[in-house]
């Protein structure tokens, strides 16, 4: 068995996949490059190919299904990149990866922690020696309620840890969870909505979920209401958000992913000309904290999504039930 991996980092990524392939057995190729039309034969004579989210629509699948691939693992959660029809018409199986969600849990209770506090603000005066108070005084987390819309393994972390700081904590999901309700009061989602100094999302991206935050959502939060989202640009309705941001209805934002964040995370774009007139203008804004999609990266996370490759597809060459596979 041999893997194809695509987009593979040599800083990070390349140790673990050599010592996964001692382990299991099961050799590996790679290039940091994402796939394109000029690379696609790089993968001959591979049973899989691995990929991050990028275009693997159907010219590329029937691309790697021409020339024997049979098996997809993504390194990551979020499989919506695959055509996952075209994949099921080849008969190529996909599997996605999982890791302990302690780091994106955090990462969001640490971005909730500097809106309250005005962290990017006063970070950015003290550059220029602007020590002065006036305009920096913040929130306590522990006098807020905090709304966590998604309650699954990461929603759940966030709600456990937040319970540390004494804060009122509200849940939507359409799955109730009976360890969430030891921390957390479940309600409808207007009721959320309505109640929340803080919104956080940790659901997957879906047609249900798509702009789940949009303008009618927005208009039913309290006025100045704090906006975390370290799960999929696609929660949020980005024009709604940055009208709600100027109106002042939202009072702040943390944002680890962006619609339309394809082609930007994880590329140097240093010196380009960006055309997303969205970013641009959230990333004027002194209440909003953009980060490129980095809540995941951990030096725990990157080993498992590495391990998580090289498992399936020894699962999938032994003929025995994947756990990360994907239907």
């Amino acid at each position: 068995m041999k893997i194809m991996f695509y987009s593979l980092r040599p800083f990070d990524e390349l140790s673990y996949a050599e010592k996964f392939s001692k382990q299991y057995g099961i050799d590996f190729a790679w290039t940091a490059d994402y796939p394109n039309p000029d690379n696609i034969k790089l993968a001959q004579g591979c049973d899989a190919v691995s990929s991050t989210p990028c275009d693997m629509s159907a010219k590329y699948i029937d691309a790697f299904h021409d020339l024997g691939v049979k098996y997809l693992p993504c390194r990551s959660i979020g499989y919506d990149h695959i055509d996952m029809n075209e994949a099921r018409k080849l008969g190529m199986k996909v599997s996605n990866v999982s890791y302990a969600p302690g780091g994106v849990a955090n990462y969001a209770i640490m971005m909730m922690l500097m809106l309250l506090r005005k962290m990017m603000p006063i970070m950015k005066r003290a550059e220029i020696q602007d020590y002065h108070l006036k305009g920096k005084m913040g929130r306590d987390i522990s006098n807020c309620t905090v709304g966590v819309i998604g309650t699954g393994r990461i929603g759940r972390t966030v709600i456990r840890s937040l319970s540390g700081f004494g804060c009122r904590i509200l849940a939507y999901d359409p799955y109730e969870n009976e360890e969430v309700k030891k921390y957390a009061a479940y309600v409808s989602a207007d009721e959320l909505l309505a109640q929340s100094d803080i919104i956080t999302l940790h659901a997957p991206a879906s047609e249900a979920n798509y702009h789940i935050l949009n303008r009618e959502a927005f208009g039913k939060c309290k006025d100045g209401v704090l906006i975390v989202n370290a799960a999929r640009g696609t929660l949020i309705d980005t024009a709604a958000l940055i009208d709600a941001l100027e109106s002042g209805k939202v009072g702040g934002a943390g944002l680890d992913v962006l619609e339309h964040e394809a082609g930007l995370y994880y590329y140097n774009r240093e010196g380009d000309i960006i055309r997303n007139d969205e970013m641009s203008i959230l990333r004027s804004f002194p209440n909003v904290i953009l980060s490129p999609h980095t809540a995941f990266y951990t030096d725990d996370a990157v080993e498992s999504m590495v391990n998580g490759i090289f498992e399936s597809v020894s699962c999938w060459a032994r003929g025995v039930e994947n756990p990360h596979e994907v239907h």
